[in-house]
């Protein structure tokens, strides 16, 4: 049996979800939750196996969520579930720990066979589709050839967004308040002219590996 909690700020989605997931006999809706507060307050005591959580919501977004859900419970498997299709944010959803992507349109049974494979340990991303897109957003980067100087604290923020850290995990790493690591970051980004953790992850990890080789 797999256990799943949805987060879904939409009443009637979430019900739908569980009308489809509940129709099969090795799934059980454990709880739902329709914001990203919600979702942090009840999943990690509830300890589902899946976690499937929508993009976009009324507090956060579903990507910040997967990251701290993962951080807590290591072991919760996550399926991303969004209206629209967007490779930015299948990476950003890769990047933080989500074995999966879906669109709303899909249909139950392939639902209810993703939840399935996420729960047994398995990716809904492909090798192949995340080199793609890993590629291109690299490709993307090259232009940032020349680098503003960072200061020794930066550094250290970049390596810990490099690995996928959330700001709770960087605040108790750089011994900072949770809030001192949000603006920070920020301020780091509108340093580095990116948009977003993930683009920075992957700057972080390309000039990494040119030290290495």
């Amino acid at each position: 049996m797999t256990t799943v909690f949805l987060v879904d700020d939409h009443e009637v989605v979430r019900l739908g979800l569980v009308d489809l997931l509940e129709a099969e006999q090795d799934l059980v809706v454990v709880g739902q939750a329709a914001s990203a507060g919600e979702a942090l307050a009840r999943i990690p005591a509830i300890r589902p196996d899946v976690a499937v959580l929508d993009v976009r919501l009324p507090d956060g977004n579903g990507v910040e969520l997967c990251r701290e859900l993962r951080s807590r419970q290591p072991s919760l498997q996550v399926l991303m579930l969004t209206s629209f299709t967007d490779k930015q944010a299948t990476l950003d959803a890769m990047l933080a720990g989500a074995a999966g992507y879906v669109v709303k349109n899909i249909k139950g049974m392939e639902l209810a066979s993703a939840v399935r494979r996420v729960g047994s340990g398995q990716s809904l991303l492909g090798e192949q589709e995340t080199a793609t897109l890993v590629s291109r957003l690299r490709a993307e980067l090259d232009g940032t050839s020349k680098l503003p100087d960072l200061t020794g604290q930066e550094r250290v923020l970049l390596d810990c967004i490099r690995q996928g850290m959330t700001n709770r995990q960087i605040a108790d790493r750089m011994f900072l308040a949770e809030k001192t690591v949000k603006n920070y970051v920020s301020r780091l980004l509108s340093k580095l002219g990116l948009q977003s953790r993930t683009q920075a992850a992957v700057l972080a990890t390309r000039l990494r590996h040119r030290r290495e080789v």
